[in-house]
């Protein structure tokens, strides 16, 4: 066989400067015998001598010491053998190019404080594209893509859009260079922006980094746009596609609008918007989609006979529409004599063994070529039987019908004549001699028997083979399956026996609507109950609808078969309704429609709809007019439905075995809107700064809204006055509201009432609550404070509480200062208490310690003014030492124990007793 290429050379890209000394562009073919190679550059077979820097590894060309000037090209690698030839597809060899910035320095820029600015980068000559990052001051102070600072990947460029204090300083552009493994930066020189002190006027934005107007892509690769806009204040970046919708490859967002693995259907007019509160820019620009070849037919090894016709043809799409050529042994091939080219079509007359070869399909356009490649055979060969011979046994069934095939291996095609011994069949009633040489016998008797020779001759020779007809007895059916009617679920048995020539095998096999039936795969559902040779009944366990059809029994010996079928019919649920459309609708209600499923041999008995919407996948009952819907009817009203809500509808038919399943759902429908019906929950409010008053509530839920522009009307007035003031807040959202007036005293209740408005109107109030404006710190302070040592560690502290005439707030607890003597009161230890308890227990105090103690009512708001402060001194602490000498003596039901006394030193309290 010719060369098959296994390995192909590649697109290189060699760094100049690096340190290795050669480059590698591999070949590798398959090829029986083994091939040969050779290579070409741009066009031109390279010469391997001897001292050359080409030299030949293998199939692979490596280049010694590779120069740009001499060695960037396109290379192809050409494999050969006793076969034919076949050439690779083009690999270009490249070199990166060395960049380094220009020595001279960036102009420095001055610029008035909010102003938008750009420092150009002006990268060097490169060669692959570069990365792009700049220095504030020093190296690495990289500045971030923060929204007002943009980094083009483009042009290197930095943008900042509106400038600040803290942009001043030094900037340099940092360039990064990605090849293979390596990586290499360099900086530019520095530029030093200053800025002029002025009232930075607000003004609308303006684009300045702007994606071509047409953004060629090939299909597959991932797309990068670039907008950004100077503004103040900085302005917010939006994209759009003007001629479709987003696509969910799109990726990224602001400055940058990245679509990943790009298709012809994004192709089109894309959007930028920059908006700020001042104004609005845009600009467009297209994306235009472009394909690499790819097959969509190929060629594929052929071996044909001589003298025979043959046509080829492959096919490749991509965008520019790819131009198809033809190499044979990899030379241009045209039309000449026998051979026609025309395009992707290839076709030759009168095949001669020099066409053989090996062929190749070359399509290719501007982004790419590509191959496909395959053998020719023409083939010279004398009828031969070796391969294929006539039967030596051929059984045959009385009364039916034989096939004998003559088969040799012949080019060109032999023609064929038959024998049954010493005479020469020709066509009649019962014997028919078919063009490609088979022999067929019909309605066959005994007198059949005999040897049959089949005689082949071509130009290139002549053979013959011999096969023995025997005549056995039909098989017949004696016992047919019969025509059945079940329910799903049922089982059931259908019979088949058979009769047979004793010499020969007999086997059954059954076909559901003529599909065979596979028994491994019908999971469980069918098997054989035969439990002798001449029996083959079909037994079915819990049948189910996909069960009914025409069943055939077939009983089969290798010379005949005879078959007999039967009927089944599972009855079952209905199957699902068709064609769900939707109509009339109306804010609550909607008029359905549907065709009439499958009824599955029992009469449908009801129908129900079921609902979901956009909030919920589950699906639910619906009510309907009728109530109750009948199996003949093919349209109901669906009521009870909440205004401006998608809904999708699906319909469900029943009968006496069951509920069937569901019809596919209807297009996505929206009710029309309506004024809000339910007013809005969870009203209340409280706290925030003095002269507020905050009202709360639940946000409606989108079930209840019933329509666009949705928002909320609030009623309020302090208790025990006449008139309402209304706030009117929009948004479903909302969920609070805060009035601010002067005249709204500390914690005074205010009646509040809620309801929802949207575009069609207003829904119902919700019940009067009451809510208290914002609470004040309490304005006096607790009196009759009393403190009292308790334990060395401990006090006890009471007081007289508050008066609650006197609160501005619900009173939460007091808070207990303490401070010792000489400390400040601003270091002082807290406790609070909670609820209206009028003393507390303070721990952890130092012993033998005077202590400052202050006494403050708290609320929500904060605290209150201190309490006049009282002293108290913790007392000693007790004798650290215990008793010594500890001894008992017994006497009758009594112990009595001595110990040594235990003197406190002076820093200690005096002992009081001993506890035992």
């Amino acid at each position: 066989y010719g060369p098959v290429f296994e390995e192909q050379p590649v697109h290189t890209l060699f760094p100049e400067g690096s340190a290795e000394e050669k480059v590698t562009l591999a070949c590798r073919a398959r090829a029986s015998p083994p091939a040969t190679y050779r290579w070409k550059m741009n066009g031109t077979e390279i010469k391997m001598e001897p001292d050359s820097r080409y030299r030949l590894v293998a199939g692979d060309l490596v280049i010694s010491n590779p120069v740009k000037a001499k060695d960037a090209g396109s290379y192809q690698c050409v494999a050969s053998n006793s076969r034919g030839t076949v050439v690779s597809r083009e690999a270009s060899l490249r070199f990166g190019c060395k960049f380094v910035f220009t020595r001279n320095s960036l102009h420095p820029v001055k610029i008035t404080e909010g102003w938008g600015v750009m420092f150009a980068c002006s990268p060097p000559p490169h060669y692959p594209g570069l990365s792009y990052r700049w220095l504030l001051n020093e190296f690495p102070n990289f500045i971030p893509a923060d929204g007002r600072r943009f980094v083009s990947q483009t042009t290197g460029n930095l943008y900042i859009a509106k400038t600040e204090a803290s942009d001043l300083g030094n900037y340099s552009c940092f360039a990064t260079s990605h090849i293979d493994f390596i990586t290499k930066s360099v900086f530019s020189k520095f530029s030093r922006l200053s800025l002029a002190a002025e009232d930075a006027r607000q003004y609308a934005p303006s684009i300045k980094a702007r994606f071509p107007a047409d953004t060629y892509a090939l299909a597959g690769q991932m797309v990068t746009l670039e907008c950004f806009a100077f503004g103040n204040p900085v302005p917010r970046i939006k994209w759009r596609k003007l001629d479709g919708s987003q696509s969910s490859k799109w990726i990224g967002s602001e400055p940058l609008l990245q679509i990943q693995d790009v298709g012809f259907e994004d192709e089109g007019t894309y959007e930028c918007e920059a908006e700020n509160i001042k104004g609005r820019d845009t600009y467009q620009g297209r994306i235009i989609i472009q394909a690499q070849p790819e097959w969509l037919k190929v060629i594929t090894d052929t071996e044909a006979d001589i003298g025979s016709d043959l046509r080829w043809s492959c096919a490749a799409a991509g965008k520019p529409r790819p131009a198809v050529r033809w190499l044979r042994d990899g030379q241009p091939l045209t039309s000449q004599n026998r051979i026609e080219v025309s395009g992707g079509e290839l076709r030759f007359s009168k095949l001669v063994l020099e066409d053989s070869g090996m062929y190749q399909c070359v399509a290719e356009n501007k982004h790419g070529t590509v191959y496909a490649s395959a053998e020719l055979t023409v083939q010279a060969l004398a009828p031969d039987f070796r391969l294929n011979p006539v039967k030596r046994l051929i059984p045959a069934a009385r009364s039916g019908k034989v096939i004998i095939p003559c088969q040799p291996r012949a080019a060109p095609k032999a023609t064929v004549l038959w024998t049954k011994g010493t005479e020469l069949l020709i066509n009649s009633s019962r014997v028919t001699i078919t063009t490609d040489g088979t022999l067929i016998l019909q309605n066959i008797s005994k007198s059949d028997e005999g040897k049959y020779t089949c005689f082949a001759e071509n130009f290139m020779g002549k053979a013959n083979s011999t096969g023995i007809l025997s005549v056995r007895d039909a098989t017949k059916i004696t016992l047919a399956p019969s025509s059945a009617d079940i329910n799903v679920g049922e089982n059931l048995t259908l019979q088949c026996h058979a009769s047979h020539d004793p010499t020969m095998d007999l086997t059954f096999t059954w076909s559901l609507d003529d599909s065979p039936i596979d028994f491994d795969k019908s999971e469980g559902h069918y098997r054989r109950a035969s439990v002798k040779e001449t029996i083959g009944d079909l037994s079915i366990s819990n049948t189910q609808l996909k069960h009914s059809g025409r069943y055939t029994c077939t009983a089969q010996t290798v010379v005949d078969s005879a078959a007999e079928s039967a009927t089944l019919t599972v009855r079952g649920p209905p199957g699902p309704p068709g064609g769900v459309v939707v109509r009339d609708i109306s804010d609550t209600t909607v008029q359905l429609s549907w065709s009439r499923g499958f009824d599955n041999h029992s009469p449908i008995a009801r129908y129900i709809v079921e609902a979901r919407t956009l909030l919920s996948s589950k699906w639910k009952q619906m009510r309907t007019n009728p109530v109750n819907i009948e199996g003949n009817a093919e349209t109901a009203q669906v009521v009870n439905l909440i205004p401006w809500m998608d809904y999708e509808f699906r319909v469900v038919a029943s009968n006496i075995l069951g509920v069937g399943e569901p019809s596919l759902p209807s297009s996505k429908i929206r009710t029309k809107e309506a004024a809000p019906t339910v007013a809005p929950s969870g009203l209340s409010g409280g706290g925030g700064a003095p002269n507020e008053l905050i009202i709360n509530w639940t946000p409606t839920l989108r079930d209840y809204q019933n329509g666009d522009g949705f928002g909320y009307i609030l009623s309020f007035r302090k208790k025990g006055t006449q008139g309402w003031l209304t706030a009117r807040v929009p948004h479903a959202e909302s969920l609070h509201y805060v009035y601010r007036n002067e005249s709204i005293g500390p914690y005074t209740p205010f009646e509040v009432k809620i309801k929802a408005y949207n575009r069609k109107g207003e829904g119902p109030e919700s019940l009067t609550a009451i809510v208290y404006s914002a609470e004040e710190e309490p304005k006096v302070a607790p009196f009759r404070v009393m403190a009292k040592a308790a334990l060395s560690s401990e006090m006890d502290v009471s007081w007289e509480p508050v008066e609650q005439g006197d609160m501005t707030g619900v009173l939460l607890g007091y808070e207990i200062r303490y401070w010792k003597d000489g400390d400040k009161e601003e270091a002082a230890d807290r406790v609070r208490t909670a609820g209206l308890v009028t003393s507390a227990h303070v721990t952890g105090l130092n012993p033998n310690t005077k202590y400052h103690v202050s006494v403050r009512a708290y609320n929500r708001a904060g605290t209150g003014p201190p309490s006049p402060s009282t002293n108290v001194t913790t007392t000693k602490p007790p004798p650290k030492r215990p008793p010594g000498n500890i001894s008992w003596t017994f006497s009758g039901s009594t112990v009595s124990i001595k110990w040594d006394p235990v003197v406190a030193k002076a820093d200690e309290s005096a002992v009081t007793g001993y506890k035992v």
